[in-house]
């Protein structure tokens, strides 16, 4: 494997892990709440809570990331990531209470929160095919979506809660200690990509139209994104009684949506560096709310398959957002934007928790979840009106763009 490949690699099994240690929770959380002498009628909805925290500093630990990685190196940033995200992980595994829990997920989420800004401008540096390279990169976190209940799953099934955090955070500290001597050897340098799209030098004309688009996209997905992949791996517990109820099949299942659908955006990162992004994304709006809302009134096999059709399009839009500000936006501003759309998006996310448990409370059971799950997507929709219809890759920044970004 070529110094270049390797590079890439380890930026993807970063984003992989990334996504994985901030879902072990929505799996483990019954079995944890069932631990800690909690009712099992209630123990999934009152655990909820106790991950929040984890899911706010997910989101509010970025721009601190943003400019540490700024101040003094990318590189060291994510060995901070896999060294500490797998640390806390370990820590999480001899929590003793919820409260503790509670402690070791709010690390898992600040060290968790250094990916996105960090990894991903990373991945967009160089020109090239950047959305193809997204794209490639957000399966790998998708694949990371898709692991989580399903190796916790097995780790129920076979062991305890504990040990499905503390393994993988085992994984994340092998993995830290082998990237920063790799890094040493220089293997982290920026390649030149010498086919495709030219590197951007300053901000692009419409730049603040485009950015207000990805904010709205990010606000209503972040919604859908968070509270879609919390609870399908217990939904599939209640909503497949046809099925199975046995908690490592049902943790099978959700993982096989989560990695089928993952490879939608390898689709989208193709057209996306081929065609447009304004009806692509337009076209996976639409459909969103109307998958989304078909899922509400389905059960066992045939909620199998429409969660699957609608979180191909869900995840399919994943790597539009991050194309677009590396379109619009030049590489010395990318990891703050980044991670003001990352704080966002997960602060919202965090959010929709809040807004699951309320809705469980309520009665309404997880098809209440769902529906209004469907009618936030439909706000993605508008987002796609507003982002601009063509972007101009061969117009020269203007001298007011190239001002703001010095």
């Amino acid at each position: 494997m070529t110094q270049e490949k390797l590079r890439f690699t380890y930026l993807n099994f970063g984003h992989f892990l990334d996504h994985l240690f901030m879902l072990i929770f929505a799996k483990a959380a019954f079995s944890a709440g069932i631990a800690f002498g909690l009712a099992e009628d209630g123990a999934y909805a009152d655990m909820i809570p106790y991950g929040i925290p984890s899911l706010i500093l997910f989101g509010a630990g970025a721009p601190l990331a943003a400019y540490l990685a700024d101040k003094w190196s990318r590189i060291n940033m994510m060995t901070v990531f896999f060294v500490g995200m797998g640390l806390s992980a370990i820590v999480t595994g001899f929590a003793t209470s919820p409260l503790q829990i509670a402690l070791g997920l709010a690390a898992i989420g600040l060290f968790a929160s250094i990916y996105h800004p960090v990894g991903i401008a990373m991945i967009a540096q160089g020109g090239g095919r950047v959305g193809w390279r997204i794209g490639i990169n957000g399966v790998w976190g998708n694949m990371g979506v898709a692991a989580a209940p399903l190796i916790t799953g097995f780790i129920l099934a076979s062991y305890s809660w504990q040990l499905a955090f503390i393994i993988p955070g085992i994984a994340a500290v092998l993995t830290g200690i082998t990237f920063f001597f790799f890094a040493r050897r220089g293997g982290m340098k920026v390649p030149a990509y010498t086919t495709g799209k030219k590197e951007t030098i300053g901000f692009r004309p419409g730049w603040k139209r485009a950015l207000a688009a990805i904010m709205l996209v990010t606000s209503a997905g972040g919604f859908v994104f968070g509270t879609m992949t919390f609870i399908i791996p217990r939904m599939f517990e209640v909503s497949l009684p046809g099925v199975t109820s046995d908690v490592a099949t049902t943790g099978l299942l959700a993982a096989l949506v989560y990695a089928i659908a993952a490879f939608a955006q390898l689709l989208v990162g193709r057209l996306i560096d081929s065609y447009r992004i304004k009806p692509v994304l337009f076209f996976i709006a639409l459909a969103q709310p109307v998958l989304i809302g078909i899922m509400a009134m389905q059960t066992d096999y045939a909620l199998f398959f429409a969660t699957l059709v609608a979180m191909s399009f869900v995840f399919g839009q994943i790597p539009i957002t991050d194309t677009v500000i590396s379109h619009y936006v030049p590489d010395a501003w990318r990891a703050k934007v980044m991670a003001v759309k990352l704080m966002l998006n997960l602060v919202i996310g965090a959010l929709s928790l809040m807004a699951a448990r309320y809705i469980l409370e309520a009665g309404a059971g997880f098809s209440g979840i769902i529906s209004v799950v469907a009618i936030v997507a439909v706000f993605i929709s508008l987002a796609a009106l507003i982002l601009p219809g063509r972007i101009r890759r061969d117009v020269p920044p203007t001298p007011g763009a190239l001002a703001a970004a010095e």
